[in-house]
């Protein structure tokens, strides 16, 4: 009797019930080997394309979005979690991502000339460099996608993905959607493979770089191990967020958006609302309204229309989220509501406020990825500002107050962060710069700026 081969599987798992949804193959180092090859191929005759051929397949991807809208924003929904709606917007994002990319893309990438100084021509070229590969987590399945993914194709660059887990469905639909659009076959391809391939991958002699959006220790890792093939990065590592309550805010405007931002996508946004300082002055009035309307914040079937938040995306992500709350509270931290987890069946979470947040708790120092908020006291606008600062992250941020002046004054000069909101909660902006500093990372994508992360800036000097 022949012996049997069983071949690894990745499960992916409905969190509003627990249930398994389907199972894919992973692939072999051979399979896995071949596609990034495939890619390289492929890659070749893309970068031959003139912008404005490559910007007409990005144009169509957008369309696609939309014509499959309900295909992905029901299998996102299953997969981890968010509510229908969300993922309607989320797709609308991503439409408008491409629609800005084919008709912006072209101009950005235009060779520049300069005159040289001893009369000859310069020519500064925007070249592609070849396989870019891309490491996305499951939080927003086609946006994390599309945000790098769109970008390099039109700079004429190779792409492969290897996707969260928990999102396999996602990709493998997206990678359809696509060879749909007009995008050459294996010009895109989704690697199902895991963290020890993923790592060989990084070492391929074909890939030219890499990108991740993750947790700052999996930046240090996929940093180190590209720094060391001499590969360029881009880095999107997540926050703790400080939304700022200055003492000329408006209370109820920014109550009003500091509990969407909290809640938005079941809390688990990187550039969201999760600290925040509030000056003395309307401290009270802000946390009366705030805790009121986080407790109504109802969670339940994110395919219904009555819950404002789904389940967490997995069950470890909950227990994680769970313990710093504890955490917190056996430091000094106060719940105000929620901090407990419910029964039942599904993975869900309270919408939840914790008061007296200090230095030395995870709910000042971390990132809460849940509806978890942190209320912390400042005693004047200067002294918020100090606490947004006093963070090793740097992604987002957000500033409430009635004189937008000098809201952007702090914004612009002292904000020590990637992104600012001010008198209102945001996500990406597809012609405004995505990225952050410090432990957030490093690199932009969107607004053009992530259409040159991997290309080649070539000189090329014509002498008299």
């Amino acid at each position: 009797m022949a012996e049997t081969i069983e071949i690894e599987s990745i499960q992916t798992i409905n969190p509003a019930t627990g249930e398994e949804i389907k199972a894919y193959p992973k692939m072999t180092n051979e399979q896995m080997d071949d596609a990034i090859r495939r890619c390289h191929e492929a890659y070749l005759e893309w970068r031959l394309k003139s912008p404005e051929e490559r910007a007409k397949i990005i144009g169509a991807i957008g369309e696609k979005l939309q014509e499959r809208k309900e295909d992905l924003k029901e299998l996102m929904t299953r997969e981890m979690g968010k509510l229908l709606k969300q993922g309607e917007q989320e797709l609308e994002l991503c439409s408008a991502i491409c629609k800005w990319t084919a008709e912006n893309g072209p101009d950005n990438l235009k060779s520049e000339e300069r005159e040289l100084p001893n009369g000859g021509k310069g020519i500064i070229t925007h070249s592609p460099i070849g396989v870019i590969y891309g490491i996305q987590p499951w939080n927003f399945p086609c946006y994390q996608v599309i945000r790098y993914a769109v970008a390099n194709l039109m700079a004429g660059n190779g792409v492969l993905l290897k996707h969260a887990e928990s999102v396999t469905g996602s990709g493998l639909l997206l990678e359809q959607l696509f060879s749909e659009a007009g995008v050459p076959k294996h010009l895109f391809t989704v690697l199902i493979i895991d963290h020890d391939q993923s790592d060989k991958v990084i070492d391929h002699e074909l890939v030219r770089g890499v990108t991740l959006t993750g947790s700052p220790d999996a930046g240090r890792i996929i940093a180190q191990k590209a720094g060391e093939k001499l590969k360029k990065t881009v880095l999107e590592l997540g926050s703790n967020d400080a939304y700022l309550v200055l003492e000329d805010a408006d209370v109820d405007r920014a109550v009003k958006y500091c509990v969407q931002g909290r809640i938005y996508n079941n809390g688990e946004t990187c550039v969201a609302a999760k600290r925040f300082v509030v000056t003395d002055k309307v401290y009270d009035k802000f946390r009366d309204a705030f805790v009121k309307q986080m407790k109504a914040v109802t969670y339940g079937d994110p395919t219904g229309d009555d819950a404002q938040i789904g389940p967490m995306a997995r069950k470890d992500l909950r227990e994680k989220l769970h313990e710093q709350v504890e955490e917190s509270v056996k430091n000094g931290a106060k719940i105000l509501c929620g901090g407990e987890v419910p029964d039942g069946r599904g993975y869900y979470y309270p919408a939840t406020v914790l008061e007296d947040v200090k230095p030395g708790q995870p709910a000042y120092e971390d990132e809460l990825f849940g509806p978890v908020a942190s209320l912390i006291r400042a005693k004047d606008d200067e002294d918020a500002m100090r606490i947004a600062n006093d963070s090793r992250f740097g992604l987002g941020g957000g500033i409430f107050s009635e004189n937008k002046e000098k809201a952007v004054e702090l914004a612009t000069q002292y904000f020590d962060t990637g992104m600012v909101f001010i008198n209102g909660f945001g996500l990406a902006q597809p012609n405004m710069p995505f990225g952050g500093v410090k432990n957030s990372g490093y690199g932009r994508e969107h607004g053009g700026f992530g259409l040159k992360e991997f290309v080649n800036e070539k000189a090329v000097m014509v002498m008299n």
